[in-house]
């Protein structure tokens, strides 16, 4: 696999997370989303109205997959039963790429239902390289990986998290999906700068970006993908635009679901951003 060619990244555009709550509204007004993004967990069955839903809007419009099971920085054995399912769906629905995040979700066979950080260690680059280089053999595709935030840190840590995410990006020959909201949560957590985050990833491995709102509490921030997104996280999108360049942007929601034309207006919003930097380029 060669490394990515940022004047061939595809860019799909602006797009929205599919959700139930808005399936009969897309087939109904085709809104002007460029794109959906599908949680691939979904979508694992071998029939009813999910697939049906799926297969409806996919007519109409590109998908992606992004699982929350693949537990890439897990020490369980990959699990190459869900691995086939997602291949099955990725052949029904040829998505533009697979995306999961560099984490990992459970131990002994126990799925936590969370995304929990990994120790920023040169051990745990290996280990997660190793992972990821089975996983794009076995789908025959390059997968994206993306930035959790985070509420606890290793004391045993030896890098930097955006120094691990491109160790690993590098040398798994994989590609990133950088979620903006979580530098955001992630530096007010932790303390670091979210521009020094951005200026340390690789140009060359983003794919995708997320943007998303949060919680506060108290002096820490929760990722909760129920609120909007807050000025700062549309600023540090600005930042991430004029480093990266065009890059295929996403809304995620997941909580307190609005109508859809408030995720549109959202929407409308980050092509606005992106806009003017291209007339202003």
């Amino acid at each position: 696999m060669s490394d990515v060619d940022v004047e061939e990244r595809p860019n799909l555009g602006f797009g929205l997370g599919l959700r139930t709550a808005h399936y009969e509204t897309i087939l109904a007004e085709k809104p002007p989303v460029d794109w959906f993004e599908v949680i691939t967990e979904n979508y694992l069955v071998p029939g009813g109205k999910p697939l049906y839903y799926l297969d409806r809007i996919r007519a109409d419009y590109p998908m992606v997959m992004h699982g929350v099971s693949l537990s890439i920085g897990g020490t369980d054995t990959l699990n190459f039963d869900y691995l086939r399912q997602v291949k099955a769906l990725a052949e029904r629905i040829e998505p533009a790429w697979i995306s999961d995040h560099l984490c990992w979700t459970g131990v002994n066979g126990i799925n936590l239902h969370d995304l929990m950080p990994l120790p920023y260690t040169e051990e745990a680059v290996r280990h997660v390289v190793d992972r990821v280089s089975r996983v794009q053999d076995f789908l025959a595709r390059r997968i994206l990986l993306e930035n959790v935030s985070s509420y606890v840190t290793y004391a045993h840590s030896e890098m930097a998290e955006w120094q691990f995410l491109s160790a690993v990006a590098e040398q798994a020959d994989c590609l990133i999906l950088l979620d903006i909201n979580n530098i955001h949560v992630s530096a007010h957590n932790h303390g670091f700068e979210a521009n020094v985050y951005l200026d340390n990833v690789p140009v060359d491995r983003i794919r995708q970006f997320h943007l998303a709102g949060h919680l506060e509490q108290g002096n820490i921030i929760i990722d909760s993908h129920g609120d909007a997104i807050i000025d700062p996280v549309w600023y540090l999108y600005e930042c991430a635009l004029r480093r990266f360049g065009p890059v295929s942007t996403m809304i995620e929601r997941d909580d307190n679901i609005p109508p859809f034309p408030v995720l549109l207006a959202e929407l409308e919003q980050a092509r606005r951003i992106a806009g003017q930097l291209q007339q202003a380029a």
